[in-house]
Parts: structure tokens; sequence; C-alpha cells
């Protein structure tokens, strides 16, 4: 099945419904309910006032990555795991060692690293090809009719990202939602990265709520489990379907698209 494809009417709605059930309930059969604050069945969802969202729920990071491949044919496959390990592993070692560089600096220096280690030929146009490839992504086709659906329901949209201002505004230009979202939070701000609680902080002083007004929507696993840590209410867009992080808390919700959020946020 397409995991991008956008559920449509009734039948399609209750479907992505019990999938979403199906997975939390698999979560709580593997996890201590002493772990996070309230029941994950709960109607708590009614006292969120803002979202804060990380890039990638939003915005579709595989044309970044497609384009390594194309280049690179033979060794694009291993440079683009190297280079996306090489990206979160910087940020959090420079953020231990309070070395900090801001993000897209990071992944130039990762992708420099990715295709030392791979063993190309990395020109100066490749680079610059790859490097902007980050300020014109596109957002995931489920991510448009989700936005309109929040915006409707009066709730005030953010992001909360590790990109830079200049990276999420671009792409948010590219993608042409600007009319969606009221703030645009870099964790450059802080000079800091996620999962470092000064970056969840921004949230709360930026948008100028209660921690749990605010519902934090993530796209990577660490992150989801960096939100709960700080204590935000956390719903994990989790479109790889990848096993939840062994760091003793899971997220609120977790499902496969932005419409599993609107299940969670209607519940």
């Amino acid at each position: 099945m397409d995991r991008n494809k956008l559920p449509g009417q009734a039948d399609q709605f209750s479907a992505g419904r019990r999938n979403f059930i199906f997975t939390t309930a698999a979560a709580l059969a593997a996890t201590s309910l002493t772990s996070f604050p309230f029941n994950l069945f709960s109607n708590h969802s009614g006292g969120i006032k803002a979202i804060a969202f990380d890039a990638f729920p939003v915005f579709d990071p595989r044309p970044v990555f497609s384009l390594v491949e194309s280049m690179f044919p033979e060794q694009g496959k291993e440079l683009s795991n190297v280079w996306r390990t090489k990206q979160f592993e910087y940020c959090w070692l420079r953020t231990a060692a309070k070395q900090y560089k801001n993000f897209w600096n990071i992944t130039e220096d990762a992708l420099v690293y990715a295709a030392k280690k791979s063993g190309v030929d990395l020109s100066a146009q490749k680079k610059k090809e790859l490097m902007n490839q980050y300020l014109n992504l596109s957002t995931w086709e489920d991510v448009l009719p989700a936005l309109e659906d929040l915006k409707k329901k009066g709730i005030r949209l953010s992001f909360l990202s590790n990109m830079t201002d200049e990276m999420l505004t671009s792409c948010i230009h590219h993608s042409k939602v600007e009319k969606y979202f009221d703030h645009v939070i870099s964790t450059d701000r802080a000079l800091s990265y996620k999962p470092a609680p000064n970056t969840y902080q921004l949230g709360i002083d930026i948008l100028k709520l209660k921690k749990e007004e605010i519902l934090f929507v993530a796209f990577a696993g660490w992150d989801a489990a960096g939100a709960k840590w700080f204590g935000y209410p956390t719903f994990w867009v989790n479109r790889l379907e990848l096993p939840i992080e062994e760091l003793n808390t899971i997220p609120d919700g977790i499902g496969k698209s932005m419409n599993d959020l609107l299940s969670f946020i209607d519940q």
C-alpha cells in the first residue's frame, strides 16, 4: 500500500483510526503506563492550542537522497546513509561539546565526510546542487489538507526544527504554505540542537503558551522521546514505520501520516 496515499471518505477514515489505535495499543503493551503522565486514550487533546512541528512531518526529504543516488549510482546509497547519520551525530557531538555550528553548516560538513567515506568525487557544483535541495523541499502529499483542517480548528501552527530559519523559510516559500504557520522557530536561536531541553523551551517562550497546550509533532523517534522528556504532549508521525526507541518513554500518539494526527486531535 502506498503509505503517502490520502485517506478519503468515512471507510478510509475509520480504517486509519483503527490503525492509529492498534499502533498505540501495541506501544502500550510494550511500555509501562508509569512512563508518561496521562492515559493515551483519554480525551486530553481538547486543551491543545498550538502545534509545533519538526520540519520533516511536513517537508519530504526524499528528493535530496534521490538526487544523491542519481549523481552517484554506485555509491549513492552508502553516501546517503552516511550523510544522514553524520548530520545528527555532528549535531549531538557539537551540542555535548559546546562547539556550535548551525544546521546548514553541519549538513555541509556531513556531506563532505560522507563523500570521502564513500569514495566519491564531490565537485563544488555537485555539493552546491545537493545542498540546495534542502532549500527546496516540498510537502508530503497528505500535508496541505491536514494543515487546512488544523487551521479551521483554530489551532496555531509553528515549526520547531533543527533546520536554520533560512532553510525553513525557503522550504515554506517553495511549498507555498506561508499562510498556515504563525511562527518559524529554529533551534539556532538557542545555539543548540534537539533534544537539548533549551531547544524545546523555545516553543513555550515564543508561542507564549503553557507546555501542556503545545502538541509537539515529531518525525524521528528520538525527537519524540526528547519532546516527551521535556514534557510536551507529543505525536510521532512515523512515516518510516520504525520501532519505538528504547528510551523508556513513548509519545502520546503514533501514526503513519498527518491523517492519523488529525484523528488524534479529534479523539
